[in-house]
């Protein structure tokens, strides 16, 4: 009802998978209109390499533009 409604989505990303076999369907999110991520990064790189986390402490910042329809930039951030 929300994209149907024109709303934004904020999607805060936590998954081992994430780049690995869902990498593709976080993809075609970030391509979707009114649908925002709180920007992540990778959890550990040598441990768990295909594994994110949101940096939650983005995520008022990123409702914030989400409702002005920007996304929060960068979205995948660097080493933490």
């Amino acid at each position: 009802a929300h994209l149907r409604n024109g709303r934004p989505i904020v999607i805060a990303v936590s998954t081992n998978d994430a780049l690995g076999a869902n990498a593709k369907n976080i993809g075609e999110l970030l391509n979707r209109k009114n649908i925002f991520f709180v920007p992540f990064r990778q959890d550990d790189p040598q441990g768990k390499p295909t594994s994110v986390i949101s940096d939650l402490g983005l995520l008022a910042d990123t409702l914030t533009a989400a409702l002005e329809g920007c996304q929060l930039q960068p979205v995948v951030l660097g080493p933490k």
